[in-house]
């Protein structure tokens, strides 16, 4: 009987053990399949890395090469001389004779193109564009402005004095070869700001199917001696390669102010740029289908030799809208907006005395507004005269804290 009973319980230990033994087992089974898979995220993680670091290797390697590659010639081409052969001129003065392959598009590679060389071969390594393409980052360029006279109300006698004088010249310039006169070189557009100088200028350029190119007069204010002299010369190139154009020249007095005695040397630097601009005006006889304007609103300072004939042979006002005009601008600027029934044009025209044509469009949009925020379709004439109140006072206040900066400094 005991031996019965020992192997009884020396079984039920056996099948007890090999229980524990088998959930071990799993345990560490489970426990290792855990550790394989964190370390083959650590694998994947790592590889990634190792790829971002070639990466990086492989872009800082070519840097350096950057780096080692020598500085190139600048250099503009002169003349052709035949298929495989060019003179250039380098940016350091001598000229040189240089063979080219076909590599390049013949057509970039003509007289007055800036190209780049190498310095020990002097082989044309790559065709740069133009200085004046370089430059037009403060210009505005336009093939064919937007802006019709159809859109410009209430400068009717304005709009007439801009046919005469920039249209005719471009459409047809045989009538004045006919009369025996000689078109007029440039119109100077002055008046309050908002009051369409600009919108006058690219009609101009709609109408006659030219090329507008608007710069502010500042921009040609640089830091270096003779950069503003020269841009005024690219901007005048450029506009004998895209004739028919019109130059707008905006803010005119930023560089054409009455010329005084002054030591400094940025007054020395924008009179020079002033008398480029009056030596490209002088010699702008033979300038072909190219149209110059002006503008500004303080032509009190003004310097004289700029207003002299032959150089802004017309002046035209552009005065802020009577009664009649508000109305024609209010008409073109509410013609896609949704009225009520009840909105009078002519009582709005008459409220808004002084009001330019700027703050009229601003007041338009601004009555939208009022509606938007009110979840309306409709825009109501309260709207426009709120819209009037804030855009109004909202020019008194910024008038009247300018003019206490300057009284209290």
């Amino acid at each position: 009987m005991e031996d019965e009973e020992f192997s009884t319980t020396n079984v039920e230990d056996l099948k007890t053990e090999i229980k524990f033994l088998k959930e071990e087992n799993i345990k560490i089974k489970r426990n290792h399949s855990w550790k394989l898979r964190k370390l083959e995220k650590e694998k994947i993680i790592l590889e990634n890395d190792r790829i971002k670091l070639e990466r990086e290797a492989k872009a800082l390697k070519n840097e350096v090469e950057r780096y080692r590659t020598p500085p190139l010639v600048l250099a503009t081409i002169t003349e052709i001389v035949d298929e495989s052969r060019m003179a250039v001129k380098s940016s350091t003065g001598p000229h040189f004779l240089i063979k080219y392959t076909k590599t390049f598009d013949e057509k970039l590679l003509q007289p007055g193109s800036r190209v780049a060389l190498n310095q020990s071969t002097f082989s044309i390594i790559d065709i740069l564009p133009s200085e004046k393409d370089a430059d037009v980052s403060g210009m505005e360029i336009d093939e064919k402005p937007a802006v019709s006279y159809d859109t410009i109300g209430g400068l009717e006698d304005q709009i007439l004095e801009v046919k005469e004088t920039v249209e005719l010249s471009l459409k047809r310039p045989e009538l004045f070869e006919k009369v025996g006169i000689e078109p007029p070189k440039g119109v100077l557009l002055y008046g309050p700001p908002g009051t369409g100088k600009t919108l006058l200028a690219k009609a101009a350029a709609h109408e006659t199917n030219s090329t507008f190119i608007k710069i502010v007069a500042s921009e040609f204010v640089k830091k270096y001696i003779g950069e503003g002299a020269r841009l005024v010369r690219e901007v005048f190139e450029l506009a004998k390669e895209k004739a028919p154009s019109i130059i707008f020249i905006d803010e005119i007095d930023a560089v054409a102010a009455k010329r005084l005695k002054s030591s400094t040397s940025g007054d020395r630097e924008v009179q020079r740029t002033l008398m480029q601009l009056l030596a490209e005006l002088d010699g702008f006889e033979n300038r072909g289908d190219i149209g110059i304007i002006g503008a500004t609103n303080r032509p009190d300072i003004l310097d004289p030799a700029l207003l002299r004939p032959g150089r802004f042979d017309r002046f035209i006002e552009v005065p802020s809208p009577n009664e009649d005009g508000r109305r024609e601008i209010l008409k073109i600027h509410t013609s896609k907006m949704s009225l009520d029934k009840n909105v009078d044009l002519d009582i709005i025209a008459n409220l808004t005395e002084g009001a330019s044509g700027a703050d009229l469009k601003a007041i338009c949009t601004e009555a939208g507004m009022f509606a938007i925020r009110e979840e309306r379709i409709e825009v109501t004439e309260v709207d426009f005269i709120d819209a009037f109140d804030k855009i109004m006072v909202y020019d008194h206040e910024e008038e009247f804290k300018k003019e206490a900066g300057v009284m209290f400094g």
